[in-house]
């Protein structure tokens, strides 16, 4: 009966082997296993990439187990075609080879070896490009379809407004719209009554300018043509600012109307949509008061805050707000609703 191995010698054993792996620069398991891959195509490791695929195509010719009639000599060499094309596959690809050879001038870093190996191996091999390029449009695409969505929401409730709606029914008598379903006799009056809604929804959507975060939209707002744009973008803001200076601040010209309305959306810290979502009255009412000047604008501002301050203190629901405040505070436990 043979002696059990005891835990010490298999230690050692390992030992050894890690000794040995480390003197030849070679993990078994990992690209050419014991085998020198630059040895298994015939070339130096200074080789050029063009150089590497024409030893592995004269190879390839000789290995190929369909050169050799035997079942012997086909299972030999359908080995060693196995390991060429293994061997080639690694050579011919930049990054594997700069980690072959790192792993040649490193043999003591295993452990690291057998993780940048496994790495490149598992790690899913997609063109980050193609990533952000997939991102890109995924996101367009959501931009593009919620702003219609926003769009239609809009119409359909303009169709509600009684005075949009009166309008638009007007218009629709003035060109002759319902009369082709007058013509249309004998048809259910449901069908009918969907039909006159669809044509004073086209009426309202064709004459109404509708702005701001609502407005129709356009392809030049998605992600995708706003980076394609930005050059251009870019530029056109350079040209604009330089010809600000210019008028302003070197010629000390006064300031037109589109120069009055920049600085009052500056001073309202609101955007070109946001801006335009306001209604003309109240931008009208802007102008009036100058507010594209520091100080005016500062004193309307503090005149707004005085009168919200005085209509929030005279309405119930402010009082009512002010006294939960005071009494229990947003940390207070209460059962009432």
């Amino acid at each position: 009966m043979a002696a059990p191995i005891k835990p010490k010698h298999v230690y050692t054993v390992l030992v050894i082997a890690t000794i040995f792996t480390q003197a030849n620069g070679f993990l078994e398991g990992l690209y050419c296993g014991q085998e020198n891959c630059y040895d298994v195509i015939g070339v130096t490791r200074d080789a050029t990439k063009q150089e590497i695929t024409k030893a592995y195509r004269q190879l390839a010719k000789k290995l190929h187990p369909d050169m050799h009639k035997s079942a012997a000599d086909k299972e030999i060499y359908g080995e060693k075609f196995q390991a060429l094309g293994n061997a080639y596959e690694i050579l011919k690809d930049e990054e594997q080879r700069k980690d072959y050879d790192y792993m040649l001038d490193n043999p003591e870093l295993v452990y690291r070896h057998y993780y940048r190996y496994y790495r490149r191996r598992v790690a899913p091999k997609v063109d980050v490009r193609v990533v952000i390029a997939v991102t890109i449009t995924i996101i367009s695409a959501i931009q593009y379809l919620s702003a219609w969505n926003k769009y239609n929401a809009a119409i359909n409730y303009l169709v509600t407004v009684p005075k949009y709606r009166i309008r638009a029914s007007e218009i629709a008598k003035e060109e002759g719209l319902f009369d082709q379903l007058k013509k249309q006799k004998r048809r259910p009056k449901e069908e009918v009554k969907q039909e006159e809604e669809a044509i004073i929804k086209r009426v309202v959507e064709g004459n109404m300018d509708i702005k701001g975060g609502y407005a129709r939209p356009s392809i030049y707002d998605v992600l995708w043509m706003k980076i394609i744009l930005l050059p251009y973008a870019i530029g056109k803001y350079i040209i604009w600012w330089l010809n600000w200076v210019w008028r302003f601040t070197v010629k000390q010209e006064p300031y037109d109307i589109d120069a009055k309305i920049y600085l009052i959306r500056k001073n309202l810290k609101l955007s070109e949509t946001q801006f335009e979502a306001i209604p003309e009255r109240e931008r009208e009412e802007y102008l009036r008061r100058q507010l594209w000047e520091k100080e005016k604008f500062k004193a309307w501002q503090k005149e707004k805050g005085e009168e919200m301050r005085i209509k929030l203190a005279s309405s119930a629901r402010y009082k009512s707000y002010r006294r939960w405040m005071k009494n229990q505070g947003p940390g207070g436990i209460t059962f009432d609703d």
